[in-house]
């Protein structure tokens, strides 16, 4: 099971996706594709920001989030996430908020987590990540 980071959704809505991307995401079954809220957060945030908002909202909006199963960040979540936290900032590891919440919902439901974004998550234990854009966008 997989959940996809926000630049993966955007991905999917460019004018030419990664054919990367695209190939694998044919051969994974719906039931096993997953986001988080945080992620559709993000997607509404930098939509907001836009001069084409209404736009860009409507394309998400149609063609992905009803495609996509969409999980909260719940009292598990936090739990994992406050401890999480804790370990990395003990090691001197900071991470920003959004990225630790989407690590928590994704450790907390065992997936692994799509990403071209992997520096973001690099050092957080036990989160595993693959990039399926072919190249590291960060």
């Amino acid at each position: 099971m997989f959940l996809f980071d926000t630049d993966i959704l955007s991905n999917i809505v460019k004018k030419i996706p990664s054919p990367i991307l695209l190939a694998k995401l044919k051969k994974v079954p719906k039931d096993l594709q997953f986001t988080s809220s945080i992620n559709i957060a993000e997607i509404y945030y930098g939509a907001s920001r836009s001069s084409k908002r209404d736009a860009i909202i409507r394309i998400f909006e149609e063609k992905v989030f009803p495609h996509i199963s969409i999980l909260p960040f719940d009292e598990g979540s936090a739990r994992i996430y406050g401890e999480l936290k804790a370990k990395l900032e003990k090691y001197g590891v900071i991470k920003s908020e959004p990225d630790l919440r989407i690590a928590a919902i994704v450790l907390q439901h065992r997936l692994i987590l799509i990403t071209g974004n992997i520096k973001h998550f690099k050092n957080i234990p036990g989160l595993k990540s693959e990039n399926w854009l072919g190249k590291d966008s960060t």
